[in-house]
């Protein structure tokens, strides 16, 4: 049993030292989202960049990550003043590739708890966002999405970048639901009560990191009947996430972890 502080960080320091300077190293390191890379070099303006200026202090010389949106680069800093920071790209960095492409369609619920579906559906890879109204959807939130749509991309933004994403999701405009219904997807899941079949059982037995997945989620106060014949209609398939009765939010976290962990899974082709 470690007794003392400093006999506790030897302690830590024997198993973890290691793991730490690696953390430190590399995992660490900050990444940003620029518009654009051009002849090895990129800029970073406004508020990210005034965040790097005056609060990180950031010198010439310094590195930190930076992708354009579709690849992620280790860079130098070159210069540093107010709301520009320019960089020099110095080589490519590894990003995770998402086990599968995934569509969020989710009911439009409460703005701060939108804002938690957005982030954590970011952290958890989703491709695509697409608000939607249903018929249970709280009145006025249809209508008052239009204005927060720059604040969920924001978000989005900021969790890609802490989750180490390569690419930022794209948050498309709310829509009415029979419109969202229309939705391409290979595989299309309409989340249901505990009457329809386990999430888990419905998957394809083959999968594909070329393959594409809707999932629809629907509001506070359940699917109307008319909406559940329609999604049916359309070829969705009814999912559950289990017995209980779970928030929005909580639902969005567990299906895109399931669908994210199944694609993952050892019999996935990769093309």
């Amino acid at each position: 049993m470690v007794e003392t502080k400093r006999e506790q960080e030897g302690y830590l320091a024997h198993l973890g030292g290691s793991i730490t300077i690696h953390y430190n190293s590399v995992l660490a390191r900050r990444r940003f989202f620029v518009d654009h890379i051009s002849g090895g070099a990129a800029e970073l303006l406004g508020d990210e960049a005034r965040h790097l200026t005056r609060v990180l202090r950031v010198e010439p010389g310094q590195r930190f990550e930076i992708s354009d949106n579709r690849a992620a680069f280790l860079a130098e800093v070159t210069e540093a003043r107010g709301e520009r920071v320019t960089f020099r790209v110095i080589e490519p960095v590894d990003s995770a590739a998402p086990p599968v492409h995934i569509a969020l369609i989710a009911a439009i619920v409460k703005f701060d708890r939108f804002e938690w579906i957005v982030e954590k559906a970011t952290e958890l890879g989703v491709e695509r966002i697409l608000p939607m109204e249903c018929a249970r959807t709280e009145k006025g939130l249809f209508e008052a999405s239009r204005k927060r749509a720059e604040r969920w991309r924001r978000i989005a933004r900021e969790s890609s970048q802490q989750s180490r994403r390569a690419s930022v999701p794209e948050i498309l405009p709310a829509a009415r639901f029979a419109a969202c219904l229309a939705e391409p997807a290979d595989y299309r899941y309409f989340m249901e009560e505990a009457s329809a079949p386990p999430f888990l059982s419905i998957l394809p037995q083959r999968r594909t990191s070329a393959d594409q997945v809707a999932l629809l989620l629907g509001p506070e106060g359940g699917w109307t009947d008319g909406e559940r014949q329609s999604a049916a209609g359309a070829g969705w398939l009814p999912a559950s996430l289990g017995p209980l009765i779970l928030r929005a939010e909580t639902a969005a976290a567990a299906a895109l972890a399931v669908v994210g962990s199944a694609w993952m899974a050892p019999n996935i082709t990769t093309i």
